[in-house]
C-alpha cells in the first residue's frame, strides 16, 4: 500500500462541509470520486480538518492509501483533472510514510478570518468575507484577543452540535491584523470545538461593537454558550495551514 498526502485549497461556498454526507455534496466526497476515477481504487480520504458548509480552505491536508504506485506530480494532476468543474484544487502530493494520518498526525491547526468593516455591500468579496457594516473598535478587539491565549475551558465558545468530550483547548497563536477595510483574523489549535473561531471572531466582534459588555476572561470562566457572542458567518472563516 502507498500512503499519499495531499494540499487541497477549495471555495466551500456549494459545499456540505469537508465531511460525506447524506444531504448533499462534500468535499471529501468529490475527492474520493476523482481519486476513483484515477487509480481505480475506492478509497476514504481522510482531512486534517472537518470545515463545515461554506467554509474555505487555503492548505487543507488530506491523506489515503492506494494499491499501485503513481507518480505525485500525476496524483496531482489528475485529481485536477477529474476534480473540474468543482472550485477545488490539489496544490501538491506527496508520497508518505505508512504512519502518518491526515488527521491524527496533526501538532497544530491554523484559520484565517475576514472581516470587511464598511458600509457598501460586498460584490467581489461577497461569500468570501464578513461585512460587518457598524464600525468596529479594532484596538478593543486586539486588547481582548490576548485573553484567550493558553489553556482554558471554552465551553462558552462552543455549538450545541458539538461532540468533543472536553472543551479544553489550548490557543497557542492569534494575531489580528488591520488593514484598511479588512480585519483578519489568525487563530492557531492543536484542536478547536465546533464552530470555536467562529463563535470567538463574532463575540470579539460583538464586544467591539458594544453589544456585550463583558471580557473574554469574564465569558471564558462563565462556560455559558448564552453569554457568548454570535457565531460569525462560515463564508469568511479559511482553514489555512496544518503542521506536522
Amino acid at each position: 500500500m502507498y500512503n499519499y498526502k495531499i494540499i487541497v485549497e477549495y471555495d466551500g461556498t456549494n459545499f456540505v462541509g469537508w465531511q460525506q454526507q447524506e444531504n448533499g455534496q462534500s468535499i471529501q466526497a468529490v475527492l474520493q470520486d476523482a481519486a476513483f476515477k484515477l487509480s481505480g481504487e475506492k478509497i476514504i480520504i481522510f482531512g486534517a480538518g472537518r470545515t463545515d458548509a461554506g467554509v474555505h480552505a487555503y492548505g487543507q491536508v488530506a491523506s489515503f492509501t492506494i494499491n499501485k504506485k503513481i507518480e505525485t506530480d500525476v496524483i496531482r494532476d489528475g485529481l485536477n483533472q477529474h476534480l473540474r468543474p468543482h472550485l477545488i484544487s490539489v496544490q501538491k502530493a506527496e508520497l508518505v510514510d505508512s504512519k502518518f494520518h491526515a488527521r491524527f498526525s496533526a501538532i497544530k491547526r491554523c484559520y484565517e478570518y475576514k472581516i470587511i468593516n464598511r458600509r457598501p455591500p460586498l460584490t467581489i468579496d461577497t461569500n468570501r468575507a464578513w461585512c460587518v457594516y457598524k464600525k468596529i473598535n479594532v484596538e478593543k478587539i486586539k486588547t481582548e484577543s490576548s485573553s484567550f491565549l493558553g489553556k482554558h475551558d471554552l465551553n462558552a465558545f462552543r455549538s450545541a452540535h458539538c461532540q468533543s468530550k472536553s472543551s479544553v483547548k489550548t490557543i497557542e497563536d492569534i494575531h489580528i491584523k488591520h488593514q484598511g477595510e479588512q480585519i483578519i483574523f489568525n487563530i492557531c489549535a492543536k484542536s478547536f470545538l465546533h464552530s470555536q473561531v467562529r463563535i470567538m471572531v463574532g463575540t470579539l466582534v460583538d464586544i467591539a461593537k458594544g453589544n456585550i459588555n463583558k471580557t473574554i476572561i469574564d465569558i471564558i470562566n462563565s462556560k455559558n454558550r448564552e453569554i457568548a457572542g454570535q457565531t460569525a458567518p462560515a463564508h469568511g472563516l479559511y482553514l489555512k495551514k496544518i503542521d506536522y
